[in-house]
């Protein structure tokens, strides 16, 4: 599954993941994503805050880099952080992951995450608030000039994109995903047991992970291991294939150690080397 590094390398060679998101009291979940990136091997990471957060990522990060940007008076990012977004973009990411903590529900932050997904020409993973600021205009999708798409919702999220009730989705998890991969040219990550990553032409259900892992932060962890794995040149599908399962065997070793009821975002993360450790014997 994981290539194994040259002697002669530097981090460069392995991406760079710029990472959209944070919102006042929601800063946790785009620092769990970062962490998780960078755990998964990816080389650099900058976490785009709106400006009067970044002093809190500074202090709770070391690894990762910050870029402050414009914000609303509600703490949240301004349409004008579009302009210096899609240039890092431009100039330094390999691909963006949107979404963690981002906050719903103000109409300025909602038109910055449509203008981001619609103009950024990276790959771009599209997470938690994100996806449900883009259920009200799922066009946009079918306009966006990404390399390629992945989407990482829960039940819940895929109730708003598609207007299904969780019921269903949750009764037919695999012709779901497959129906909306298929028809907005994405790769789908319906989280839950069982997870279902589906292209619209090929399907994995995954078969690692346990009852604890349904805790705060799990699904920032998960976006992170994604997006760390697709900037280092990983296809949509197979990042998300591979991200799931690394995902949810170190949730496993964790919870084989802490038990699931203690399980939390962050033991996720401690046991990450782990799991990419067991891998690397198994190949």
């Amino acid at each position: 599954m994981i290539e194994k590094r040259r002697k002669d390398t530097h981090k460069g060679d392995y991406g760079h993941l710029f990472i959209l998101g944070g919102s006042p009291g929601l800063t946790g979940a785009v620092c769990l994503a970062g962490i998780s990136a960078l755990r998964s091997g990816c080389g650099l990471v900058t976490i785009g805050i709106p400006e009067g957060l970044n002093d809190i990522i500074e202090i709770k990060l070391t690894e990762v880099m910050s870029l402050p940007l414009p914000q609303t008076k509600k703490g949240t990012f301004s349409e004008k952080a579009v302009k210096p977004a899609l240039k890092f973009i431009e100039e330094k990411a390999d691909g963006v992951l949107i979404g963690p903590g981002i906050s719903t529900g103000i109409k300025e932050t909602s038109r910055f995450v449509e203008d981001i997904v619609k103009e950024a020409e990276k790959s771009l993973i599209i997470d938690a608030d994100a996806l449900k600021i883009m259920s009200s205009n799922l066009d946009i999708l079918k306009k966006s000039k990404s390399k390629g798409i992945i989407i990482t919702p829960h039940p819940g999220e895929m109730s708003y994109l598609t207007g299904l009730k969780i019921t269903e989705i949750q009764k037919y998890r695999e012709k779901v995903a497959e129906e909306f991969a298929r028809k907005y040219n994405v790769v789908v990550v319906l989280k839950g047991h069982r997870t279902v990553v589906a292209d619209g032409e090929h399907t994995y259900i995954n078969l690692t992970g346990n009852p604890g892992m349904a805790t705060a932060g799990s699904g920032d962890v998960l976006a992170g291991i994604i997006g760390g794995l697709l900037i280092q040149g990983y296809s949509g599908f197979e990042s998300a294939r591979y991200g799931v399962y690394i995902h949810g065997l170190a949730g496993d070793i964790a919870a084989k150690k802490l038990g699931e009821a203690s399980l939390i975002a962050s033991d996720i993360i401690e046991k990450l080397p782990i799991a990419f450790g067991y891998i690397d014997r198994k190949v």
